[in-house]
């Protein structure tokens, strides 16, 4: 009788553990969806420092950087990342990056900046190893990139692939609005996460 208690207990653990796993998988299949959703949109880039709301604050429509693309499409599916940033840098400020010499939080900007961004995926989400392996980059995945000079990057993995290549098109705005392009190994790779808004 133990042996057949501990046969069903083991079967209802794997079913669980199978559904967390698609649960997961949908979900990034669905952030690179609504990534995608994006570019249909016409936005022209604009760092300026705006005041929004909170939470769920976004600077004007029609305007964003490559931080916005990856705050919105996570937005669309119920996951506000200005809130969840604000909330950690709260509780654990001295972990943050310093590059601006604040010594408080501000709701209106912390989120929207790749830094900021990459200690919050560190710290709540999935680190993945950063490879020159194309099958390494999932669709749903969040890259970061050093363009060189102290500028940093981000985009989200789509799940179109480039023809005749086995790599994905990246969706982010580095200068031309939210779009799809083909530029994961375009500069180099400083950060490679999943994060399911869960944590």
């Amino acid at each position: 009788m133990f042996l057949k208690e501990k046969f069903y207990v083991i079967l209802i653990i794997f079913h669980f553990a199978s559904a967390l796993l698609i649960a997961q998988n949908n979900f990034y299949s669905q952030l690179a969806d609504s990534a995608l959703l994006l570019t249909h949109d016409e936005v022209r880039y604009d760092p300026s420092y705006y005041c929004i709301a909170y939470p769920n604050g976004d600077v004007p429509s029609d305007r964003g950087v490559c931080t916005d693309v990856v705050i919105r499409a996570y937005r669309k599916l119920g996951v506000d990342l200005q809130k969840e940033v604000h909330e950690d840098m709260r509780e654990n400020f001295n972990l943050y990056p310093t590059n601006w010499g604040l010594n408080r939080t501000d709701k209106n900007i912390d989120h929207r900046r790749v830094p900021n961004l990459m200690t919050f995926y560190q710290r709540k989400g999935e680190v993945k190893q950063i490879t020159q392996n194309p099958d390494d980059y999932l669709p749903g995945d969040i890259v970061c990139w050093n363009l060189g000079g102290g500028t940093t990057h981000i985009g989200i993995v789509s799940k179109q692939k480039v023809p005749n290549a086995k790599r994905y098109y990246i969706i982010h705005n580095i200068g031309a609005g939210q779009v799809l392009e083909d530029c994961l190994f375009n500069y180099k790779i400083i950060g490679h996460y999943r994060y399911d808004g869960t944590k």
